[in-house]
């Protein structure tokens, strides 16, 4: 299917994505990797205790939102890429620590430092800078597959590196991994935009914590809370009703995500060609609790329950790019940072949110398809707000030219 001419990628521009795709897919390399070993791997070190192994895998998502918002208050006041270059010196150090850690709390130390560079909203708010709001949809979707790529390659590789390296030496890869993004960011990134204004003044609630801009950080609350939940039900029903391994599950996710983006293509094509992007992120979250009320009925047959992941990966890869495309379109250029750290503050809350209630809900009685209709009535609760995540761009040409300067 052919995209629109207006929103196709510059030159510039597709060196800029690549660059960002790959430091953001570096980033959670270091949650995801870790994820099918890390648990067992702490709790069998000295002084190990479930508690603690709970502690090593959740203290990096913790510290992640709690360092969101301080980074892309200062990505606005110093500038993007010396916020990203100090996260990504802290991610390879905590992994450092991580590779040497002898005991269980010296790995929760190890993942604390991991989780201090908080990037995602100063290297989101540095794509903003450097593309056109033509593009900036197009561009996101690049970063949401960098995040899908990066989440099935954890799966399947994570467990084999283990056992081939040793969880030490996952750690030291991932440490390498972030010396390859540094390198990016200092010899690859193109230069900020030098006539960008910066705010010497302190983070207005006002500007970042406006009613408008409350249907985007409700938005991937929302978002991220459903994708944990899910990813708790799905793998018990996976192994539990159907009878497939645990290793085997990465076949199943890597077949609905490549299948989810036959819809998520179209999704993107009409809000690139759209006026009211507002009407099609709401078509984006009925298409999601539809998905997730399916699930509620379906999930103990294996084909349909694959069909309704695929609708819901469909609508969930959409979502993850035009949230924060239109974000960076309806916030000011000065506060950009700001509101990308709130943002990337509510993703985190979501998937903690969403671990929590999916975690409760497992040992209850509803289990399954309680943990589906939780996810479900989390999106209607978002539905009645889904249209105001429309961005303020009255065309897609709108803001080319002085976009297009600044890549030049």
């Amino acid at each position: 299917m052919a995209l629109p001419t207006g929103a196709a990628l510059l030159p510039a521009e597709r060196r800029v994505v690549a660059s960002l795709a790959a430091i953001y897919a570096t980033r959670l390399l270091g949650l995801f990797l870790l994820l099918p070993v890390l648990a067992l791997h702490a709790g069998s070190l000295p002084g190990g205790t479930p508690l603690l192994a709970g502690i090593a895998v959740g203290a990096y998502g913790l510290t992640q939102a709690l360092m969101q918002i301080p980074f892309g208050v200062w990505s606005d006041r110093v500038g993007r890429r010396p916020l990203i270059v100090v996260g990504l010196i802290l991610h390879v150090i905590g992994s450092a620590l991580g590779a040497v850690a002898g005991s269980a709390w010296s790995i929760i130390v190890a993942r604390i430092v991991q989780g201090l560079g908080a990037v995602s909203g100063p290297v989101m708010a540095l794509l903003a800078d450097l593309t056109r709001p033509a593009s900036r949809t197009r561009s996101m979707f690049v970063i949401g597959m960098s995040i899908g790529a990066s989440f099935v390659l954890s799966l399947v590789t994570g467990p084999l590196l283990a056992g081939a390296i040793g969880v030490s030496g996952v750690f030291v890869l991932i440490g390498m991994l972030g010396l390859l993004a540094l390198a990016l960011v200092l010899f690859v990134l193109p230069a900020q935009p030098a006539n960008r204004q910066r705010s010497a003044q302190r983070l207005s609630r006002r500007r970042v914590l406006t009613r408008a801009l409350m249907p985007h950080y409700a938005g991937i609350f929302m978002l991220h809370l459903t994708l944990t939940a899910t990813f708790i039900a799905v793998p018990h029903a996976l192994r539990d009703l159907q009878g497939i391994e645990a290793a085997e599950h990465w076949r199943i996710y890597l077949a609905v995500f490549a299948a989810s983006l036959v819809l998520t293509v179209p999704l993107i094509v009409w809000t690139e060609r759209s006026h009211r992007t507002g009407r099609v992120v709401l078509g984006g979250g009925l298409l999601l609790v539809s998905s997730l009320a399916a699930l509620i009925w379906v999930y103990a047959d294996l084909h349909l329950m694959a069909a309704a992941l695929v609708v819901y990966f469909g609508a969930f890869n959409f979502l993850e790019a035009r949230l924060p495309a239109s974000l960076t379109e309806a916030v000011d250029e000065e506060s950009r940072g700001a509101a990308m750290g709130v943002f990337a503050t509510c993703q985190f809350a979501g998937a903690f949110a969403g671990g929590l209630a999916g975690g409760a809900l497992l040992g209850s009685a509803w289990a399954l398809p309680g943990i589906f209709l939780c996810a479900a009535v989390a999106v209607i609760g978002w539905l009645p707000w889904a249209a105001g995540a429309e961005s303020r761009r009255s065309g897609p040409i709108d803001g080319a030219r002085s976009a297009g300067r600044r890549l030049q």
